[in-house]
This record gives C-alpha cells, sequence and structure tokens, in this order.
C-alpha cells in the first residue's frame, strides 16, 4: 500500500507471492504429510485474501490469528528482516525441535519477532485475549508501563465463519463494544474469515452480515477476500478506522476453502460437486494472477514462473527440514511449561522498592536491587483476618508496582462480594482497580491481554463455581501459551478465587463449590490455598513475583468460610487471627506443620486446617499426639514436606475437604506411595456429590467428628499396638511457627 491508502503494483506482486507461498506451503504439508514425513496441519488454501489484512497493518501491531491464516503469516513475516516464513512453517509441519515459536510442539502460525502471538486451533478461545491486549495497550500507556507494543497498535484478531458463532467469540465482540462504549481506548479489529461451511456444516451466505453487521458500536466493513483490490482496500480502511477511532471493527473477510477441512477430510462425502466447483472458481491465487497481468505489473510468464520459482523453493526446503531433529526427551519437552527461578522469586517477593523503569529483563533487574527483607510499605502490624491480610497485601502490591492491575465483578467501588479489595479503587484509582462484566471469559481474556501487555494482572473470579464457566480461558490459552511459543511468549497472572464451603446459611452449590480437579492437572498452573492471614500475606505476594519473574499462571484459592473468621477453638479466643509480615516468604511447594507430635500427621489445607487442629487437640486429650501438616500448594505439591512429616510419624490421614472422587487427597497419598511411604495411610474426604442448601450441607461435607473418627482407626491397629507415648512431644496449637 502507498501513503493514503492508493493501491500500487508493488503491493499487488507482494499480495500475490505471499498467495503463492501460502499455497505451496499447504501443498508442501499435504505431501509431507501424505509420506508420513510430516504431521496433521490445517490448510489455508482459499482464504489467502487474509495477506491483504497484513498489508494493511504494521509489522509491530500484535496479530492473534486463525489457523487458516497462512497468507497473512507469510506477508508479515516476509516484511521483518531476518525471518524465512518459508522455513519456519515447515519446520512447524515436521514438528522439529528447531521450529522458531513452539520448538517442535505444535504448528502453529506465530513469531516472537514479527509480533504473531501463537493460537491453537481451540475454536475462539483466543478472542478474548486479543479484547484483552486492545485492552492493556492503551492502558500501559497511561500508567507508563512498558509494553513491548506502541501505544497506537491496532490488535488483529482473525477467525472462521463457525467460529463466530461460539459463545467465547460472542462475549468478547460484547466486552469490546461495551467497553468502547464507556470511552474506553479498544483498538481491536475482528476479521471474520468466512468460508460459508464450519467443518461439514454450511453457514448461511447472510448470517455474518445479519449477526454483526448491525450492531451499534462496532464498525462493519465487507471485503470479498478473493478479489486482490476489494480486499485491499477494504483491510486498509478497516485497520485505518481501528487506528484512528481506537474502537473496535469487524471486517467480513468473503473467502472459500479449497483442499477439504484438513489433512484427510474427504469433501466429496458432504459437498455437492457444483459447490465444490463453485469455491473452486473463486480461487483467489489465479484472481490475483489476473490482475497483475491486465493492469501490467507482470506478463503471464513472468506470473508462472515466479509461482514455479516459489514451488520449487518450498519443495527444496520441505526436503530439508524433514531431516531436522525432533524433540528427543520429556524434559525437553515440558522445559517451558513451568519454569522456576526460586531465587529470583524470593528477591522479588521481599523488595520494598519498585522495578527500575528501564527493566528489559525482570529476573536481572531484581537481581540488581539487592534489597533488604523488611516490610513493604505501611501494613497493619495487629493480629487480623484472613480477608484484611489479603486486602493489606493487595494494597502493598499496588503502592509498590505500577505493574499490577486489580480487577473483576463488583471489586472496585463495592469492594468485592466479600469485601476483600474494600477500599482499594478509592486509593489507588479506576484505572489500576476497576469492575469488569459479569463474564467470566472477559476477566480472564482482560487478564490474558494485559499479561502480554506488561502487566501483572490479579483478576477476581467471584466464586470457585465460576470459573468453570470460563475453564479453557486457563486450561487452552494461559496455560499453553508458554509451551507453544516455546516461552518466548508468557501470561504472568495472578487469578483470584474465592471458593470451597462451610459458607453458613448463605446459597449451596453455585457459592459453596469444592470441586478443584479441574484446576490441579492443568500442567504449569501454580494452585495456592492459604488457611490463615499471615500465610495467606506471603504466599499471595510470592504468586505476584513467581508470574512477574517466571511468568507463571497462579491460581489463588482462597477460602471463604475463613475470609472474616477469629476464632479458633472458642468463641472470643481470636486463635485464628495472625500477624502478616512483609518479611515472609512462601517458597512454592513448600508446606506448614503445625506441632510435633509423633503418632500421627494430619495432612489438610483451607478449611481442613483449623478443623485439623481442633481434632489434634481433642486427639491428645485422649494420649494420641498428631501434628497437622497445611499443605498450602496444591500444585505442585509439596512433596517433599509431607514425606519427611510422614516418615516422622508413620502414620498420615489427608483430611480433603474436597470431593472422593478427583479430590486432593487421592494425589497426596498417590504422591506418598510413588515416593515409597510404606507406613500407614488413609483418607478421609467429602461426599461425591453438589453442595446443598441448608443444613443438609452437613451430610455431604467434611467435617470434625469424620476426621477424629478416622484418626482414631488409623491411630488403632488390628495387633493392638498403641502410639509410641515416649515420642510424643506436644500437640499442635494456632501459634506454631511452622515451616
Amino acid at each position: 500500500m502507498a501513503p493514503g491508502g492508493a493501491i500500487t503494483g508493488t503491493a499487488c506482486l507482494e499480495l500475490f507471492e505471499a498467495q503463492a507461498t501460502s499455497r505451496h506451503l499447504d501443498l508442501a504439508a499435504r505431501r509431507l504429510g501424505k509420506a508420513r514425513r510430516g504431521f496433521y496441519s490445517i490448510g489455508s488454501s482459499g482464504h489467502e485474501g487474509n495477506a491483504a489484512v497484513a498489508a494493511a497493518l504494521r509489522v509491530t501491531d500484535p496479530a492473534l490469528l486463525h489457523y487458516r491464516s497462512g497468507a497473512f503469516f507469510v506477508h508479515r513475516a516476509r516484511r521483518v528482516p531476518g525471518l524465512d516464513p518459508i522455513r519456519d512453517v515447515l519446520l512447524g509441519v515436521v514438528a522439529a525441535a528447531a521450529d522458531p515459536i513452539s520448538g517442535g510442539r505444535h504448528k502453529v502460525f506465530g513469531s516472537a519477532a514479527a509480533d504473531v502471538i501463537p493460537q491453537t486451533s481451540t475454536i475462539a478461545s483466543h478472542l478474548p485475549r486479543a479484547v484483552g491486549l486492545a485492552f492493556a495497550i492503551a492502558r500501559a500507556a497511561r500508567l507508563g508501563v512498558a509494553s513491548r507494543w506502541p501505544a497506537d497498535s491496532v490488535v488483529v484478531c482473525s477467525f472462521g465463519d463457525a467460529s463466530a458463532n461460539h459463545s467465547t467469540a460472542a462475549g468478547a465482540i460484547n466486552a469490546a463494544i461495551h467497553t468502547a462504549g464507556r470511552g474506553i481506548a479498544m483498538p481491536v479489529l475482528f476479521v471474520c474469515e468466512d468460508n460459508g461451511i464450519g467443518i461439514s456444516v454450511p453457514t448461511p451466505p447472510e448470517w455474518i452480515e445479519q449477526a454483526y453487521g448491525s450492531r451499534p458500536g462496532l464498525a462493519y466493513f465487507h471485503a470479498d477476500g478473493c478479489a486482490a483490490l476489494d480486499a485491499l482496500t477494504t483491510a486498509d480502511a478497516a485497520a485505518r478506522w481501528v487506528r484512528d477511532h481506537r474502537a473496535p471493527a469487524f471486517l467480513h473477510l468473503r473467502t472459500v476453502r479449497l483442499l477439504g477441512h484438513a489433512g484427510s477430510d474427504v469433501e466429496t462425502a458432504y459437498r455437492r460437486p457444483a459447490d465444490l466447483a463453485a469455491d473452486l472458481a473463486r480461487d483467489p491465487l489465479p484472481a490475483t494472477a489476473r490482475l497483475l497481468v491486465e493492469s501490467g505489473v507482470a506478463t503471464p510468464a513472468e506470473v508462472l514462473d515466479r509461482y514455479a520459482e516459489l514451488g520449487r523453493h518450498v519443495a527444496a526446503t520441505a526436503e530439508l527440514v524433514t531431516a531436522e531433529p525432533k524433540l528427543a526427551s520429556a524434559a525437553a519437552v515440558v522445559a517451558p511449561i513451568a519454569p522456576s527461578r526460586p531465587a529470583l522469586v524470593r528477591a522479588d517477593a521481599l523488595r520494598t522498592g519498585p522495578l527500575p523503569r528501564d527493566h528489559a529483563d525482570t529476573g536481572r533487574a531484581i537481581a540488581r536491587l539487592d534489597a533488604p527483607p523488611h516490610r513493604n510499605g505501611a501494613a497493619r502490624t495487629d493480629p487480623t483476618t484472613l480477608a484484611q491480610a489479603i486486602n493489606d497485601t493487595l494494597a502493598s502490591l499496588l503502592q509498590r508496582d505500577r505493574d499490577v492491575l486489580v480487577f473483576g465483578e463488583d471489586v472496585g467501588r463495592k469492594g468485592g462480594v466479600y469485601g476483600v479489595t474494600k477500599g482499594l479503587q478509592k486509593t489507588f484509582g479506576a484505572r489500576r482497580v476497576f469492575d469488569t462484566l459479569l463474564d467470566e471469559q472477559s476477566v480472564l481474556g482482560t487478564a490474558l491481554g494485559a499479561a502480554l501487555a506488561g502487566f501483572v494482572p490479579i483478576p477476581e473470579i467471584q466464586y470457585l463455581a465460576y470459573v468453570h464457566n470460563a475453564a479453557d480461558q486457563i486450561r487452552g490459552e494461559a496455560a499453553t501459551l508458554s509451551f507453544f511459543s516455546d516461552g518466548r511468549y508468557r501470561n504472568p497472572m495472578v487469578v483470584r478465587i474465592a471458593g470451597y464451603a462451610y459458607q453458613k446459611g448463605f446459597g449451596g452449590h453455585f457459592h459453596n463449590d469444592n470441586s478443584v480437579a479441574a484446576l490441579r492437572d492443568i500442567p504449569g498452573v501454580v494452585l495456592a490455598s492459604p488457611s490463615r492471614a499471615d500465610d495467606a500475606a506471603a504466599m499471595l505476594r510470592t504468586c505476584a513475583s513467581a508470574a512477574r519473574v517466571d511468568g507463571r499462571v497462579c491460581l489463588y484459592l482462597e477460602p471463604i468460610a475463613l475470609y472474616h473468621t477469629r476464632d479458633l477453638h472458642h468463641p472470643g479466643d481470636d486463635g485464628w487471627l495472625a500477624r502478616p509480615s512483609a518479611a515472609d516468604h512462601v517458597e512454592i511447594g513448600r508446606a506448614r506443620v503445625y506441632g510435633d507430635g509423633a503418632d500421627l500427621t494430619l495432612a489438610c489445607f483451607a478449611n481442613g486446617v483449623p478443623m485439623s487442629l481442633r481434632v489434634a487437640r481433642r486427639l491428645a486429650r485422649r494420649g494420641f499426639h498428631a501434628r497437622v501438616l497445611d499443605l498450602r500448594w496444591l500444585a505442585p505439591l509439596p512433596v517433599d514436606d509431607l514425606l519427611r512429616h510422614a516418615h516422622a510419624t508413620g502414620r498420615v490421614l489427608v483430611a480433603d475437604e474436597t470431593r472422593r472422587s478427583g479430590g486432593v487427597s487421592e494425589a497426596v497419598c498417590t504422591a506418598l506411595i510413588d515416593a515409597g511411604f510404606t507406613g500407614r495411610l488413609a483418607r478421609v474426604a467429602g461426599e461425591d456429590s453438589f453442595v446443598p442448601l441448608g443444613p443438609a450441607a452437613a451430610t455431604v461435607l467434611l467435617d470434625e467428628d469424620r476426621i477424629e473418627a478416622a484418626a482414631l482407626r488409623l491411630l488403632g491397629d488390628e495387633t493392638g499396638v498403641r502410639p509410641r507415648r515416649a515420642e510424643a512431644r506436644h500437640s499442635p496449637e494456632f501459634d506454631s511457627a511452622g515451616e
């Protein structure tokens, strides 16, 4: 494109070369797959008009691409010095370890140098991140947070017509319109590549325009992706509109799908020959070739020669990349999933001053600070509740670091359903502490985008049951980005989730959810579960630092029933209050022990900790001395601490307030057995049930009586052997220093 939007012959020739290269890459991928030298891939044939979108944008505009946006990727990468899109794409096709984006883990369109953020083929899951990124780029500039993208960038996000019907797409586009309607910058260009069919299900020709063509607050552009001039002109107009207005736009790009859906798909099984012929007649590649000839840019022979030359180059490169080594060990495969630099995390958690403004690498910047381990800012020194400790720590983090954002449903003016974020918006302003839509996908999408833009986002999900509405934003997006980018992109975030049961007289299942199984098995995700105020503060700081330093995705699970709990053994004892200290740091995967009883280890977490402490006191009256081990981290489990205390007592009872099937106790018992523990082992857990309303909840939830009964069974022995009384020292108390 020339200045002013005029289309030049050079622009048309570049478009043709990107389209032809993409087509040859599809054909090469098919040949490699048929010869069993390549792997499953989805082609872009018929969608090559999306190269016009790349031409309309800057190479620094972040792109989150549809799996058929191959021509976009080629055109973008060809404009970045040093990149070879042909080799890069083919390395992904053959799953070579040298693949510069995923390192051989998946075939994706992505490049850190070309600002293409890799996406998997999960339907529409990347749209909330695109919206979040558009929001965050502008906010980073306003708050002085270093971002890799210029403040006037346009975020482009492409997807298919079938994906446009997914609730994730509808919610993300709605969030973009809603945000822009509030006067907040939202420079995102949605590109719907409409080929008229979703695998085998047709999309009515008029459907996309009916659904998105007349939405207030969403500028709508339509282009024929099979006609180069129309595609170039309209894409340029759409990109300019978004850049100028800082508001969302929808580019409806009509395309065709050639060569089937993917791999071995046989279109003749579900499409009529006439329909296939009609798509072939609209093939964008010969259409662009005709344009070059008719406009005098090139002769027919020159176009054919260039097409053939590109084909030879692609074929030759395909032969070369098949010899590239593949990932050959589990260690190599999992390397980018859970990076861990505990010394730097500790230094950041105990840091008293802000990071240098010019820090390019967080780890090096933290190492330079050499901050003494004392209190971050002015925090309370008197004993406090869990909720107040979280509030104080959030305030401390917001005060110290400009890259921290706190947001979610009702967290702003209201201060959260339970008052945990009360006063933060008044103190730090609505740009850093703000309310979101009542849509968990949008909440997490905002976090995903903000993380890319240079922030450490701390979003809140109101209840554990609600996170399941948007679990794919954690499982399919947040947890996979470092894996599919070989660590080149990261998702630093701390997702606060209010959860577990035991609320009295409130809610039912959705406000008393005790299911964490869906979170525990996501590779690389940290699952923190504090039970008292001092741990809550220290673990929250640790999670924020692990996010900043190592790019970790941390889920911080807060037990609602303990938010405002003050007492432990009897009313008025204030036994569950604690004094948080900014000098405290809890390394990820380290447990805390209360007491050193030698008869039994009670392993527990969250609400189970004060219950187990009360049980331990009752056991002591019977002459049995137990230690209580607060796991604190549900992923990764504190296996070393767990094993040490198991061996110290020879008996372990896991008190698991989640469900028996899929609960935490399954993993704890397995970890002990795998590590060779041969002592006595048992578990007691909640029932495999949703939590009902009212007194019926007590019938399915773990309680102290069940813990005590299970402990006594474990302490008893068919041989009549009693506990080792001589080794028992004292029972745990609430103020034990722990570990």
